[in-house]
């Protein structure tokens, strides 16, 4: 029997191939969104329509939203306004499209909307342009549609999940190499120096778990490879 239609975009690599995994294997129809051929649904995940068309098409009653741009790296002063704002364009702009949309559908009763946000959300990541500040402007969407949720009674879960870099996605990976080079070192040493870097598998598995009901109470989570972390 099926546990319903979980959508996840950004869904043909990294982050939202493991959610997706995940999420099928604990029983969901899953419908993968994502610009590539490989997707269920070949859509701009971004783009004005897309997530009030796919929302009516599918009725999910889990949204995952990691769509994302691997950001531009380089100093601040290497940027320009259009480097510098792609994450703004793509990472924000995304949730803000389907936080909308959820609401105004509205999805059911005891749906849950995740918005992959980001570590450097807390942190900063000077390297990346404007991504910290896309990714911390993704978890206030996410807390907005939450709130704006409860007063409407609607009772659609909005949570916010932010991961530690993982060396194993795009986005990580440019990270990595861009800190790497900051350093004077190669990208196996920079590698080498972190904690139990987060690596896909993981972050499926903790979307999945909170899918379940799973993990402490909040609405938005750090995720390292110790587990979920409530802030």
């Amino acid at each position: 029997m099926s546990a319903g239609v979980a959508v996840v975009t950004g869904a043909s690599r990294g982050f939202g191939l493991e959610i997706a995994r995940a999420l099928a294997a604990d029983g969901h129809d899953v419908v993968g969104v994502s610009r590539g051929p490989e997707a269920m649904e070949t859509a701009d995940a971004s783009a004005p329509g897309v997530a009030e068309q796919l929302i009516a098409k599918y009725r999910p009653s889990v949204v995952v939203l990691n769509a994302g741009v691997v950001p531009h790296t380089g100093p601040l002063h290497e940027q320009t306004w259009e480097t510098f704002s792609q994450p703004w364009e793509v990472d924000v702009r995304q949730a803000f499209q389907w936080a909308r949309a959820a609401l105004l559908a509205p999805l059911d009763p005891g749906s849950l909307v995740v918005a992959m946000s980001s570590g450097a959300a807390l942190a900063g990541s000077p390297m990346s342009g404007g991504y910290a500040g896309a990714k911390a402007t993704v978890r206030f969407v996410a807390r907005y549609a939450a709130e704006e949720s409860a007063r409407r009674a609607l009772g659609i879960r909005f949570v916010a999940l932010l991961p530690s870099l993982s060396p194993s996605t795009a986005v990580g990976g440019a990270g990595v190499r861009a800190y790497a080079g900051r350093q004077g070192i190669d990208v196996s040493a920079f590698v080498a120096a972190m904690d139990q870097p987060m690596t896909p598998d993981l972050v499926g598995a903790a979307v999945a778990e909170l899918v379940a009901g799973g993990g402490p109470p909040g609405d938005a989570y750090t995720l390292s490879s110790n587990g979920l972390k409530a802030l």
